[in-house]
Order: C-alpha cells, then structure tokens, then sequence
C-alpha cells in the first residue's frame, strides 16, 4: 500500500519520492560511495526478551498466534512509520524515500535440507499494531506456502532461470539500467524481493545466532536485519548478584548513506524500547511521520479540520495525526 501523501513530480520513482531538500552531505555521499557495498556498515546488539517472553505469556489467549518474529516485525514497522529516515534509498547517486513499507521475508516450504526456500514481501501500514502485522503475515505465508505456487517471485525466478547464461546476464544488466531510470516495469518491482524498505529473517528458527547478511546492489532496501536464536546469559547486577536471563541477538547491514549516525543510534534506541515494551505495538501510533526533506506539496490540507476517520496533516512538523 502506497503511502499517497504528496504529490508526485519529475524526478520521482513508482516507489519513492525524490529528496530535493537533504543535506549537501547526503547530495554528495552517494558519488563517493556509489554502490551499497561501498556503503556498508555493521550494527550488533543483544535484547534482553524476558519482557517479550512476559507479554507474550499473559496474552496467549487474545493473541495465540503471535510470536517474538511477529514483534520483532512489527516494531521495525513502528519504528519506520517514526523515523522516516530510514525508509529511504539511493538508486544511481540520487537519494530517494519509500511511498510504502515493505519487509521483504525469506521462509522455507518445509523445514528440511530439502526444503525449497522462497521470499514474502508483505506490504504494511505505517499505522499497523501487533495484531495487523500478524494478520498481514500469515496472508503472505498461507499465499506462498502451496509447492505449486507460481506466482510473483518464483513464477519471474522460474522464468529468467531457463534462460541461457549470456542471456540471463543481459537481462540482469538491462534490469539494472530501468531501474536506474525509473522504467523498471511494475511487474518486475512487485515481484522482486530486492524493492522493499527492509530485509528480514529469523535465522533464529533454524538454530544458530544471527548473521551479518550482506545487501545488494539491486533493489531499494537500505537494511537487511537478522534475528538469531533465543539464548539464555547469566548477568550481574550491581550487588554482584547473578541472574540468567533471556536473550535474543539481532544483526543488521546498513546503507550509510540514508541518514546519520546519530539518527541510526536514536532509531536503534527506539527500537530496543519497542523490543522490551512490546505493549507499546497493540495500539496504533497518534502520529506518522513524513521524510522532511521531500518537498511535494501535501494533499491534505494541513489547516483543516480532519473529520472523524480522516487524516489531518502537521506540515511544519511533517507529521500525520490520527
């Protein structure tokens, strides 16, 4: 779903709006760092879940289904709907943000060594609580499951893989170039796991910790986040006495070119927060932010006086209040 709050302009993608106010830093950065391999950098943290482990225990029965991957999801979507920033891309030097939120998911059909691996790419409202995300979750999962399924990406990587391999490595460049100029066609950009705000797995399902997952120069996503096993530690605290305690370790590679690092540090705070008070997701946000450096024209009308059920629009703070 399409975040339709401005106006589109010359310059836009399908996928994104063009930033036209950002820093000169953020004009100049993606001609030295041109690819996102030149761009990378490595966060690591360990989560204390005892509180996820709490909330997830008292509300079995109003939320059966929900799990520590449904939180992990739903708080990367809360924490792109308040901080922008980081749904933003660079495709060809230019810097662009999001018009939607998409976490692109790897899951296996089965799990075994056999087992055919494929990729989700549910779309999410930035105003999405625990239970929306869940609910868009499992519609993904239940539409990519059946073996026979063709369509979307398995039916494009089912097609392209027939090809010879001179042809195959013409068709990937020539992809490259319309999406550097904005022609990539629309079935191509559905299907492609690579256009999204953010990659996702839980490595944590198979057993082992989480992993550093390199990005790719293809597609729009600027972090590509890992989520390891549970894991108990023994931790002191200030007296000197021990206690074990659950965690969780996550693992992301970022695009450094999109934001700042103190704005990355602040958003990873509020992450965590989201993590350890997992009670802050059953409800949706009072507000949205919008990327402040693009410069359309909002639709609505911020002065107006938004009617029940409609959106009215702080356009000094970029901000959407519900």
């Amino acid at each position: 779903m399409q975040l339709n709050y401005y106006k589109k302009k010359l310059g836009d993608r399908k996928d994104g709006w063009k930033l036209r106010n950002v820093a000169l830093f953020f004009r100049v950065i993606p001609f030295v760092m041109r690819t996102r391999l030149d761009s990378q950098d490595y966060y690591e943290e360990s989560i204390d879940v005892e509180p996820m482990m709490d909330f997830l225990k008292s509300h079995r029965e109003e939320l059966p289904n929900v799990t520590m991957m449904t939180v992990f999801l739903a708080a990367i979507v809360r924490m792109i709907s308040q901080r922008p920033q980081l749904n933003r891309f660079v495709v060809h030097n230019k810097i662009y943000a999001h018009n939607s939120i998409e976490i692109s998911i790897a899951i296996k059909r089965s799990m075994s060594d056999e087992g055919e691996e494929t990729m989700i790419k549910p779309s999410f409202d930035p105003r999405d609580t625990l239970m929306d995300v869940q609910k868009r979750l499992e519609e993904a999962i239940a539409a990519a499951l059946p073996s026979e399924q063709t369509d979307g990406i398995d039916k494009v990587a089912t097609v392209l893989g027939k090809l010879p391999s001179w042809l195959f490595r013409f068709v990937v460049w020539v992809l490259f170039k319309m999406d550097d100029h904005r022609i990539l066609p629309n079935s191509i950009h559905k299907a492609s796991p690579w256009h999204c705000s953010a990659m996702f797995t839980n490595v944590g399902s198979l057993g082992i910790g989480p992993i550093y997952h390199h990005l790719t120069e293809f597609g729009t996503y600027s972090c590509f986040l890992a989520m390891g096993k549970r894991e108990r530690h023994t931790v002191y605290d200030e007296n000197g006495v021990a206690h074990v305690k659950r965690t969780v370790g996550i693992k992301a590679v970022n695009d450094e070119r999109i934001c700042d690092g103190y704005y990355y540090a602040a958003s990873m705070r509020y992450f965590r927060k989201l993590l350890m008070n997992p009670e802050l997701l059953l409800t949706p946000p009072k507000y949205v932010k919008l990327d402040p450096a693009v410069s359309n024209k909002l639709i609505n009308d911020p002065n107006a006086n938004a009617e029940e059920g409609e959106t009215s629009v702080d356009e000094e703070n970029f901000t959407l209040v519900f």
